[in-house]
């Protein structure tokens, strides 16, 4: 997480991205009041959510442990968040973006009941021999 004045950017890739003001105080609220920072290393960690080990992030499975004690099924919200992404993007798509197999992606798909079953997977940029783009700028 990174401040920049009163914009509060997470850091999940590069650029960061802007928080929204009501999740914004929830996470500026977690940083001032984090727990296990009481090592000399930890106070200034650069992760919102610090590991036991200096300097690395807590381990996903105890993230997972620390949502299902507040009442949030992590396993079922990943699998819902990957149908309805599915829905919305082709899923071989979906599976080169996430590193799933393309077989467990159209399992998924099939599943949630999803049309993208005529999806032409490769390169779509490259045009086949003998075939030229028309100019839709009225050129």
């Amino acid at each position: 997480m990174v401040r920049h004045g009163d914009t509060v950017l997470l850091r999940l890739g590069d650029p960061a991205s802007p928080v929204p003001a009501p999740a914004a105080a929830l996470l500026l609220e977690h940083v001032a009041n984090r727990d296990n920072m009481n090592t000399a290393t930890k106070p200034a960690s650069r992760w919102l959510f610090p590991g036991r080990r200096a300097g690395q992030p807590s381990r996903p499975d105890h993230l997972s442990a620390l949502l299902n004690e507040v009442g949030i099924p992590a396993a079922a919200a990943r699998g819902a968040a990957i149908r309805q992404q599915l829905l919305e993007l082709p899923a071989p798509v979906e599976a080169d973006a996430l590193g799933y197999h393309d077989k467990t992606t159209s399992r998924l798909l099939k599943e949630t009941g999803g049309t993208w079953s005529r999806y032409a997977a490769g390169d779509h940029l490259r045009s086949p021999s003998g075939w030229t783009a028309r100019r839709t700028d009225g050129d």
